[in-house]
């Protein structure tokens, strides 16, 4: 447990682990809690389904189903007969699928609740993907629905109700395959950064008048000349460097420096492996040779960039096995060669430039489309907006006129329901009574006075 602890205190996401070495990590946490074998699994009450680590608490692995993949390899620890299964299968049996197929033997509690995170991830990516095509169709471009199918290959979507071996193989590959081409994407995503930061540059330079450009160009020669004014770095993995942390960072006598003893003081989690994030934290003394937060000159971005070339470096030097972990054994071998004894002087980035001029002028050019693009597609917009407020006028307007003959259908209604009533009235009022006889031979009207 103290070991979960101390791999759950860790601050900084490793975003390249693969998924056997994670497997790997949690059969070596769980064992020294594991429940033990011999126990009858059908006399044996279902686990409680305690609240998980936040993912927040836990290291990312980066990939947009990270969530999903933990709470899956989380509730199969949860089973014996799985949790002994990961404790003894080998890297390579895990890669090939062997693992996968012991999904049929785990209890039926661990099985209905993978099948209910199955149908909650088949739900959240249905609706991410909806919400993606939205976008794209509101942004005029063209859904590419093979590419968003491909965000499903992690599971069986065609089932999407039940979780069974098919997923738990797809889910092992997908993240294996998917973690392993991190660097690559990483390497891309920062050159990106880098000219994009020229790019920024470029274009305030020419805002500028002759004589603010020539001073703002000599400033920009300084910084990179401050910037690169450091101490020798050291060749990552080298003597020489893990001589330097074992004196500065483990205060220890250089003349006493044990390769075994230097493993077994930086081996944090005690699992007898270097893992990415352990081998990251041996470069911090390098680094701070090179880049000081303070300064202005110094890109943190760049620093961290830095960081993850060392940790690539050294495991494709020393992880001869590439399970992108370092063994003891790997690191002793690696310690004999002369690489080691007899390593370079480190080569930073600024010695390495990520971009040359014509990768930079396909990036202005991409950038300018994509400008041109969305000011067509905001033009567009704006014609789309004029044109259903000129719709929305005329509409108010017969709107106001349909009102208006509605009224006065009313008011004639209402005028013609009050006009029989008054003729009737208007003409009883009028009506005289007969004359009589006697008045009409005298030659009198009935209206006139009798003396008359």
């Amino acid at each position: 447990m103290d070991r979960q602890r101390e791999f759950l205190k860790t601050e900084k996401m490793l975003q390249s682990r693969s998924i056997y070495h994670y497997l790997l990590l949690a059969s070596q946490l769980i064992c020294s809690s594991a429940v033990p074998l011999s126990l009858d699994k059908t006399e044996m009450k279902p686990p409680e389904d305690k609240p998980s680590e936040s993912p927040q608490n836990v290291q990312d692995t980066g990939l947009h189903y990270d969530r999903y993949l933990r709470e899956v390899i989380d509730f199969l620890e949860k089973d014996e007969h799985f949790r002994e299964k990961l404790h003894n299968t080998d890297i390579e049996d895990i890669k090939q699928g062997k693992l996968a197929k012991e999904l049929d033997f785990v209890s039926h509690h661990v099985r209905t609740k993978l099948d209910e995170l199955k149908r909650q991830e088949v739900s959240r990516l249905r609706v991410l993907i909806r919400a993606k095509q939205e976008i794209e169709g509101a942004n005029g471009k063209a859904v590419d629905h093979q590419t968003l199918l491909r965000q499903f290959q992690y599971l069986n979507h065609r089932n999407p109700h039940t979780f069974e071996v098919e997923d738990l193989d797809r889910l092992i590959t997908s993240a294996t395959s998917d973690l392993e081409n991190f660097d690559r994407d990483r390497h891309e995503e920062f050159k990106r950064y880098e000219m994009m930061k020229e790019h920024e540059r470029r274009e305030m330079l020419k805002t500028l008048d002759e004589e603010r450009r020539r001073k703002e160009q000599e400033v920009y020669e300084e910084m990179k000349k401050k910037h690169a004014d450091h101490p020798k770095i050291n060749h990552p993995g080298s003597q020489d460097q893990l001589k330097e942390v074992w004196e500065e960072a483990d205060g220890l006598d250089p003349a006493d420096f044990d390769p075994k003893t230097f493993f077994s003081l930086h081996d944090t989690n005690g699992d007898g492996f270097f893992d990415e994030q352990e081998l990251e934290a041996l470069f911090t003394k390098e680094l701070d040779k090179i880049y000081d937060p303070t300064n202005a000159e110094d890109d943190m971005v760049e620093m961290e960039e830095e960081r993850l070339r060392m940790r690539e470096h050294v495991m494709n030097e020393v992880d001869t096995n590439n399970d992108r972990l370092v063994s003891r054994e790997e690191f002793m071998v690696a310690t004999k060669k002369k690489e080691f004894l007899e390593a370079d002087s480190w080569e930073t980035l600024e010695q390495n430039q990520v971009f040359n001029e014509e990768e930079l002028r396909e990036f202005e050019e991409h950038l300018a489309k994509e400008e041109q693009d969305l000011r067509l597609r905001s033009l567009d917009l704006q014609k789309q907006q004029e044109e259903l407020e000129r719709q929305q006028q005329q509409l108010n307007a017969q709107k106001l006129e349909l009102q208006q003959a509605a009224e006065k259908m009313a008011s004639l209604k209402l005028e013609n329901a009050e006009r029989p009533a008054q003729d009737k009235d208007g003409e009883a009022a009028t009506q005289a009574p007969p004359a009589s006889p006697q008045l009409l031979i005298q030659g009198v009207q009935p209206d006139m006075p009798g003396h008359l």
